[in-house]
């Protein structure tokens, strides 16, 4: 068990300070990044979290997972590692 959460179905409107809190509640969280979409600056939906230990994840992914916050039923689970993603000229938005 990694100490990485995935955190998907946000509200639009929570900002990091706000879903930290909610995850401090097991534990020490070491960082809380909520994803912004580069074009409009709004959320995407989702965040990351890491917790302090292992344990303290497991605590945190088994009681918020499914749980309301801000009106939407949150998605808490245990981060994936990030796949190294190519750019191609194809890609690119100018």
């Amino acid at each position: 068990m990694s100490n990485k959460i995935y955190v998907g179905n946000l509200s639009f409107n929570i900002i990091e300070a706000g879903l930290s809190e909610l995850f401090e509640k097991f534990g020490t969280v070491s960082s809380c990044k909520i994803i912004m979409d580069r074009d409009s600056g709004r959320s995407k939906g989702f965040g990351f979290i890491e917790m302090s230990s292992a344990n303290e994840a497991s605590e945190a992914i088994s009681n918020l997972d499914g749980n309301e916050f801000d009106g939407r039923n949150l998605k808490v689970n245990e981060a994936k590692p990030q796949e190294r993603r190519e750019r191609s000229f194809e890609n690119n938005r100018w």
